[in-house]
């Protein structure tokens, strides 16, 4: 049976608007069943995330969000990747997961291709920590210092490719300075060697590091957000103490598989929003030395963007392999 042009487009016209109905119909009836939260493992930033979404979006959503906990940035670009467009299966994660193209030659799945951004929900400086030992009372001191005695200052770190690490090495590459990493299996090992004088500087998690900055143990210097902090009050940030321009936080956002409608896009990023803002997360954010801020998708998208064109010539020009 062969079919006239005109015939093609009045099925086209009725099937486009078939597709429609099911799509209003889906965003209508979205959340109807439970909502699971992928994340990395349990203990870490985005775990944290997952578990203070889960609460707070329940609420706004009226189902059950249940946290999914899947390791590492790899499995979880895998699992949520391969899940259906439905809003039912949200991402939450943090710089591993959109860096890992550039720690890894073959994924079977790109961060901005094959997801769609949520929300931006919190953010987290570093502090620039010496010991009392180094000779060093501003960033210029130990940039001056480092330029003196090139490859001489030691520099701790918890992990390859974390933020941390990453803070350190554009410092270095901004700076025009070389320090020597020293590596460890967590950011404990590595403060406990810092505290003792055999490293002599870190950028530490500000949560972790300040009590001993409070002691006299270390030194604080400036913190690694491009604005002042009311975490920090009082401490200036390394663009306003040296080396204009730098910036290196963690950041926690959600995602959803790419090709998710709109309006259920829109209706996750509104109830994380009012979530993220509720004065109880508000505080539990706060209080574990992070920020929210509950950004817009497009917002977001861009960050996200920007992250990976600045951090990925970072990684690409310190040659920094995954462990």
């Amino acid at each position: 049976m062969h079919m006239s042009k005109s015939g093609f487009l009045a099925l086209f016209v009725l099937c486009s608007a078939l597709m429609h109905d099911v799509h209003v119909a889906l965003a209508q009836n979205y959340p109807n069943k439970p909502i699971r939260l992928v994340t990395s493992a349990a203990g870490g930033g985005a775990d944290f995330v997952a578990r203070l979404a889960a609460q707070g979006l329940t609420r706004f959503l009226a189902q059950q969000l249940v946290v999914d906990n899947r390791g590492s940035g790899i499995i979880l670009g895998e699992i949520v990747a391969r899940a259906p467009s439905d809003g039912y299966t949200v991402l939450v994660a943090g710089p591993t997961f959109w860096l890992a193209p550039f720690f890894y030659e073959r994924l079977n799945w790109d961060p901005t291709r094959d997801f769609s951004p949520v929300t931006l929900a919190i953010t987290s400086p570093n502090v620039l920590v010496v010991h009392p030992s180094v000779a060093a009372n501003s960033v210029k001191d130990l940039i001056t210092l480092a330029k003196m005695r090139p490859g001489e200052l030691n520099y701790g770190t918890g992990g390859s490719g974390s933020t941390p690490h990453l803070a350190a090495e554009l410092f270095m590459s901004m700076a025009g300075v070389n320090l020597t990493r020293i590596n460890y299996k967590g950011s404990g090992p590595a403060f406990n060697d810092l505290i003792a004088g055999q490293v002599q500087l870190m950028f530490g998690v500000g949560s972790a590091v300040m009590p001993h900055v409070k002691s006299g143990r270390l030194r604080a210097l400036a913190i690694t957000s491009a604005h002042p902090s009311d975490l920090f009050p009082g401490m200036a940030t390394l663009s306003a103490a040296g080396l204009p321009g730098y910036e290196s936080v963690n950041i926690v956002g959600m995602f959803v598989p790419a090709k998710t409608l709109p309006t259920i896009i829109n209706q996750l990023n509104q109830a994380a929003v009012r979530a993220f803002n509720s004065p109880e997360i508000k505080d539990r954010v706060f209080n574990s030395g992070s920020e929210v801020v509950a950004s817009t998708p497009e917002r977001f998208g861009v960050v996200v963007k920007s992250e990976m064109t600045r951090l990925g010539k970072v990684i690409r020009d310190a040659g920094i392999k995954p462990e």
